[in-house]
């Protein structure tokens, strides 16, 4: 077996191991159009193996279902038109037993495909699949989690995996001198295109804490009416937590004075020395100006990164979603992966417990909307 075959297999193995615990109907709903239901995860990462590689690359290859090709893509333009993003948990059929038949399906054609011959265009889209179905893996956990949340009785997953409960293990602060500072990927391995291209930035001096905020340091700021106090929150911040009734991280409940979190294992008290976790940018950013400090931005801390212990939560940054100089969309499907949403969002850095192994970088850029609140989020500090 070749060293990419067992990495595709085993990659493939781990999402349908993630799927273990569940039962039929964990497959199907949908709670919010951000989340998707974990069938369409299981289905959706197959269609990207089909369609970027088997269709064009497979001599012979016959589509398992038509209809798949409309049902399971998710924004791919240059593909066709898609299924209703807020609709997916309406696809009942094709049901979860036949999405498996499916995932075994394509894991036979790639298995067949990698058997023979093939060029650097299919070594690389595999690569690009793998990876992608390890953001899926991280997304189908955060996406069921919210799911699981909803139910009254606050369901277990696994009662092995917390996922919220782990502590810092350094803490203080790191001082960074004023300087020109590479920046971006620079190697042979794998990344992103919007890891690119290697540049140059100017950094002044800065201080960048060692360690993440806890739950104890949030509870303090909760206590102290953070939540109230609109002097802390950029404007936009403020009309979405009056909006929305925010006032706790996502998952946190106050029973008799105590805070608990729903977590993957159920409902447990808060660990006050555990990372934080959960929390939005607007949260973030409200909180650090209450501590009299800032977010770092994304190049901030991708200087600092190989001081810092990272990968316990993603970590947003000050800085805005944007395209570093001379990137550049690729052109096809393959180009629609990340330029394309350059707008309205902001980069967290790092990786998170919910991420793969080996699937981040200290040069890999996530994004989200500064609401969001559902992934392993957590809150550096810099000043």
């Amino acid at each position: 077996m070749t060293e990419i075959l067992a990495q595709y297999l085993a990659t493939r193995a781990r999402t349908e191991h993630l799927c273990a615990p569940l039962q039929v109907e964990d497959y199907i709903p949908q709670a919010v159009e951000f989340t998707s239901p974990p069938k369409w995860h299981l289905a959706h990462s197959s269609w990207f193996f089909e369609t970027m590689i088997l269709r064009k690359h497979l001599p012979g290859y016959r589509v398992f279902d038509d209809t798949y090709q409309f049902l399971f893509n998710s924004y791919y333009n240059n593909i066709g038109e898609q299924a209703a993003r807020n609709q997916r948990g309406m696809i009942t059929r094709p049901g979860v037993a036949e999405v498996y038949k499916y995932r075994k399906y394509i894991d036979s054609s790639i298995s067949k495909l990698l058997s023979g011959t093939y060029d650097d265009e299919v070594r690389e889209l595999l690569i690009l699949g793998i990876n992608h179905e390890q953001q899926h893996q991280e997304l189908l956990l955060t996406d069921l989690k919210y799911t699981l949340a909803l139910n009254p009785t606050f369901p277990v997953y696994d009662p092995g995996i917390n996922l919220v409960n782990d502590e810092n293990s350094t803490n203080g602060w790191l001082n960074i001198s004023e300087g020109i500072h590479d920046i971006g990927h620079q190697s042979d391995g794998f990344c992103f295109d919007h890891e690119s291209a290697r540049h140059r930035v100017f950094l002044h001096e800065f201080e960048i804490s060692k360690s993440l905020i806890t739950n104890g340091e949030y509870i303090e700021f909760i206590a102290d009416g953070g939540y109230q106090e609109f002097h802390h929150w950029l404007d936009d911040g403020w009309s979405w937590i009056n909006r929305e009734n925010i006032n706790n991280p996502l998952y946190w409940h106050k029973t008799d004075g105590n805070w608990f979190n729903f977590t993957l294992a159920g409902l447990q008290a808060v660990n006050a020395n555990a990372i934080l976790s959960h929390v939005s940018w607007y949260e973030a950013a409200a909180y650090a100006s209450w501590k009299g400090c800032r977010l770092p931005t994304e190049f901030e801390w991708e200087a600092a990164s190989d001081k810092l212990n990272w990968g316990k939560r993603w970590e947003w940054t000050g800085s805005a979603y944007l395209p570093y100089p001379g990137f550049k969309i690729t052109e096809g499907a393959v180009g629609e992966y990340n330029g394309k949403f350059m707008i309205n969002q902001m980069v967290l850095r790092g990786s998170s417990v919910a991420t793969a192994a080996g699937h981040s970088r200290k040069t890999y850029r996530n994004f989200f909307y500064p609401h969001s609140q559902w992934q392993f989020t957590g809150i550096r500090l810099a000043r």
